[in-house]
């Protein structure tokens, strides 16, 4: 979705454009986090307080979907694809500290009977999802 995304960027002629592209992101990134945080977030959260690594990916996620809110806000066609650009930026990198940092971290902590229920609340809560 991000490629795509930076792939069309330059392309779009308006800020409403930028604006649609931003909500959309933003709309199909909202159930990632909130999936996120209501399953594995809510697992760790005992275990992992006092280190500062769920502190540090709630505050992110907050900063992501600000990011996406201006970019929606902003009526200058530059500044909403400067805006979109950031936010894309910050959820790649996110998403890279979760793929090699947070999710190796949730293997090693959490035993298999654990991850088996997470997996199956996951596949539980998406199943109900439209479409």
């Amino acid at each position: 979705m991000f490629d795509h995304m930076e792939h069309v960027l330059p392309d779009l002629k308006t800020a409403a454009e930028v604006k649609l592209l931003a909500r959309l992101a933003e709309h199909l990134l909202h159930g990632h986090g909130d999936s996120e945080q209501n399953l594995a977030y809510t697992a760790l959260d005992h275990m992992l307080k006092e280190k500062g690594y769920l502190g540090r990916l709630y505050t992110e996620h907050r900063e992501m979907d600000a990011r996406f809110e201006h970019a929606q806000r902003s009526d200058d066609l530059a500044e909403s694809r400067g805006l979109l650009m950031s936010a894309i930026v910050m959820s790649r990198e996110h998403f890279r500290y979760e793929e090699q940092e947070l999710f190796p971290l949730i293997d090693k902590i959490l035993q298999s009977e654990s991850l088996e229920k997470l997996g199956a609340a996951w596949e539980q809560k998406h199943a109900a999802l439209p479409g």
